[in-house]
């Protein structure tokens, strides 16, 4: 019976850690991040706007509501002190690089950038916060 359930669990582990790839840094996908981070930066929403893959620029229509929801919803995005490109993972067969944000009052985040290819270009189809620790105990 252990040895079933030894089995089951390394099936499973296996399976998690094979939809978990870390692969390679690519340049490609750090260099679109960071243009829109440093588009960001500028206030300039129509150059951010043009990272941003199809399905996102569809949802919020205009650069201008795009840059609203980023000001609202992402502010350590919008106005970072510090950029770390951490982890590139490949998770079910998604890209997704990990990025560490510092914001200008020194609290840390970590985010997630889905990333696909649109007509041979890297485009950001999702941001996902990740909850980080509390280290203050």
């Amino acid at each position: 019976m252990r040895k079933i359930i030894l089995v089951l669990a390394l099936s499973v582990f296996g399976q998690f850690a094979a939809a978990q790839d870390v692969i390679a840094p690519d340049k490609g996908i750090e260099g679109v991040i960071q243009n829109q981070i440093d588009a960001f930066l500028l206030d300039d929403f129509e150059q951010a706007f043009q990272y941003a893959a199809p399905s996102i620029q569809q949802l919020f229509g205009t650069p201008d509501n795009f840059g609203t929801m980023v000001r609202n919803g992402y502010p350590m995005v919008w106005r970072p002190e510090n950029v770390d490109f951490a982890d590139l993972r490949n998770i079910q067969g998604n890209l997704w690089q990990k990025v560490i944000v510092t914001d200008q009052d020194g609290q840390v985040f970590a985010l997630y950038y889905k990333m696909v290819k649109v007509d041979g270009f890297w485009r950001i189809a999702a941001v996902q916060l990740l909850p980080m620790p509390d280290l203050s105990a």
